[in-house]
């Protein structure tokens, strides 16, 4: 290949070999998440009763689980943290009590509608 090369105001003719790189290839493709966390798809829960089950209410993926079973919390409190379009939603205790198990855990895809936390009765 010629190429014209000016520096400086000169012009100078220029023979360059040019070696065919490899095309790159696509590899592999994955469609999903872009969530830092692995999406690991979980069978939704059978929906418990309103006053001992707290639900999603956004589709996403579990980031933080900050309760265990058997701990005492007050309303408000933070129960965990889910991620949904690469935004944090802090899922808070509507009341207080004490959690009689947590059916989520990090990592974890959930469902609007499914249950998270269950309470003792």
């Amino acid at each position: 290949m010629k190429l014209k090369v000016t520096v400086n105001g000169s012009v100078y003719d220029v023979d360059v070999e040019v070696e065919e790189e490899p095309r790159p290839s696509l590899g592999a493709v994955l469609v999903g998440s872009m969530s830092a966390h692995g999406v690991a798809p979980t069978s939704a829960k059978a929906p418990a009763s309103a006053s001992n089950a707290l639900t999603a209410n956004i589709a996403g993926t579990v980031v933080k689980v900050l309760v265990e079973a058997g701990q005492e919390v007050k309303e408000g409190e933070t129960l965990l943290v889910l991620e949904a379009m690469k935004m944090e939603t802090e899922v808070t205790a509507p009341k207080d009590g004490r959690i009689a198990a947590v059916d989520v855990a990090v990592g974890d895809a959930v469902q609007g509608g499914q249950v998270l936390v269950e309470w003792e009765a």
